[in-house]
Formats: structure tokens, sequence, C-alpha cells
């Protein structure tokens, strides 16, 4: 595998060796280093709604993010993350066309960092609501519209 060829699996299909894997990136980048205030672990991971995508090397996960759908219907996108030395690669992008190859005719949230909402709009999100703090980050809510 490179990192040209992302990886898809739903929450029921992980093995212990992904999850694993999952959550050390995640662990990683929202805990170690942004130092994120509030657990990870929050029980979307491992639904048959919630679609994992990443990239990988011989080292592990390069990047990474997960979509699910939340019990109203809504498709989201978060845990967005790439490893330190990984970044500046267009993984992360690689990834959100991904989601958008496959659910892009539908409406995606995203609570994103606030630093990257210029990221994300340049992929069709829009600023949706205030800015807010989640776990100890500035994030805003956007929106991008199915096509």
């Amino acid at each position: 595998m490179t990192d040209d060829d992302p990886v898809a699996k739903d929450g029921d299909d992980l093995t212990a060796r992904d999850v694993y894997a999952i959550w050390q990136i995640r662990d990683a980048v929202f805990a170690v280093e942004q130092q994120c205030d509030e657990p990870d672990v929050d029980g979307i991971d491992l639904l048959p709604t919630t679609t994992h995508l990443w990239c990988a090397d011989a080292n592990g996960l390069t990047s990474y993010l997960r979509t699910y759908v939340t019990e109203d219907g809504t498709r989201r996108i978060g845990r967005v993350a790439t490893r330190k030395d990984a970044r500046g690669r267009g993984l992360s992008s690689r990834l959100l066309r991904c989601v958008h190859d496959r659910w892009g005719a539908e409406e995606i949230r995203i609570g994103a960092q606030a630093y990257l909402e210029e990221w994300y709009g340049s992929f069709g999100y829009e600023r949706s609501g205030d800015g807010y703090v989640e776990a100890g980050i500035p994030h805003v809510p956007m929106i991008r519209l199915g096509s």
C-alpha cells in the first residue's frame, strides 16, 4: 500500500489492528500535539454508519478521517488528522475528495478547527454558524451542500 491508495472501511468491518492504527494517529495528533482536553473515544468509531478513510506507509497511517451519519441522518466528517512527518503532501485533500466522490450528492457537515476554515472553503464548505470551542480548540461549523 502506498499513500496513493486510500483505504475505506466501515466501522463494523474494522480489525483490531485497524482500530489500533486509527487511535494511534489520532492520539499523536489530538492528544499529544494539540493537547485536546476531551476524550477521543466517543462511541462512533465502530458503528456501521461510520466510514474510516486513511492513507498509510510502512510506518503506519499517514492521514486519516472518519465520516458518519448522525441519528437525524446528517453526514458529518471529523477527526481529520495527518501524521507530522507526512504533512504538506495533500493527503487530507485526497481523503476529503474520496468522501466527496462517494457522498458528494449529500449535504455534509463538519466542525472545522477555525484555522482550517479557508482550507475547507476551498472544497466548497461554507461557515454555517458562530464559532465555538471544542476540546480546548476554536472551531467553526461548516456545511457543504449536496450537488
